[in-house]
């Protein structure tokens, strides 16, 4: 892999991680459209890493605080919070040992990324035009943890988007957009930790001896974008819906049908 190439891929995954539009999706068309091959679920895991430390450092603080309430303070909000986000990781960890062969081979197919990219595009308009958007972090309960953790392991589907799944979860179960999305991001962490260091391995695997480089080059840009990405998300959800991203997933995911009916990309 060039290493230009590695560093759009990195672009694109630091744009799309925490945007509900699917950064899978995005770094599966990518490279079909510019006659590039599939890096494959391996390199796409490990270069999660960069966004990974990206919502750490945002959320720092935040962590840093759950940790110590769980020591000092185990029946507080924070403490109650780092135990949901164990729990909320429990159902993509089992999803993704179950049906690793299923994800990393015939559901990256453009057809299954397309669809999802219009499926969930009309869910999500619907559930945010639907919201209450009235219950905050500290209202949530081990059953909402659970939920939204069971709607994270959707994800594991190319076109569904963790951000976006984890998100429509939370805001049907009366969360404000913002208390969402935060919660979606501190819930990224386990997952993308355990998943980029499992793939390691196969990634350089995959990419031979040269591996290093490019999925470093990548990794740093994604790290960049990814906490731009997110400190831009959180401001916009403030004010804003999710009714444009909603209409940007379902014109993506026509175009990739279209395309791929056509035969101008292989599906």
């Amino acid at each position: 892999m060039t290493i230009w190439f590695a560093a759009l891929l990195g672009l694109v995954q630091g744009l799309t991680e925490f945007l509900p539009i699917s950064s899978t999706a995005h770094l599966r068309l990518v490279p079909a459209l510019l006659g590039q091959p599939d890096p494959g679920a391996a390199f796409t895991a490990v270069v999660q890493l960069g966004t990974l430390v990206a919502v750490i450092g945002y959320f720092l603080r935040e962590l840093l605080g759950m940790a110590k309430a769980a020591v000092t303070a185990p029946k507080s909000t924070e403490a109650r919070l780092l135990l949901y986000l164990v729990v909320g990781t429990v159902p993509i960890g089992l999803t993704g040992l179950v049906a690793k062969r299923w994800i990393t081979g015939e559901l990256r197919s453009l057809i299954v990324v397309g669809s999802a990219l219009i499926v969930v595009g009309i869910l999500m308009y619907v559930i945010d035009r639907a919201a209450r958007a009235e219950r905050a972090l500290a209202a949530m309960t081990l059953f909402d943890a659970v939920a939204i953790g069971c709607a994270q392991a959707l994800a594991l589907v190319p076109g569904v988007s963790r951000s976006g799944a984890t998100i429509c979860a939370a805001l049907v179960l009366g969360f404000t957009r913002p208390d969402a999305a935060r919660f979606s991001f501190l819930l990224s962490v386990p997952a993308i930790a355990a998943a980029g260091l499992f793939e390691m391995k196969d990634a350089v695997h995959q990419l031979g001896g040269g591996a290093l480089v490019p999925l470093a080059v990548a990794t740093l840009v994604a790290f960049v974008t990814g906490y731009a990405s997110i400190a831009w998300f959180l401001r916009f959800l403030r004010s804003r819906s999710l009714a444009g991203f909603a209409a940007y997933r379902v014109l993506v995911g026509a175009l990739v049908l279209a395309l791929v009916f056509s035969h101008v990309i292989a599906r």
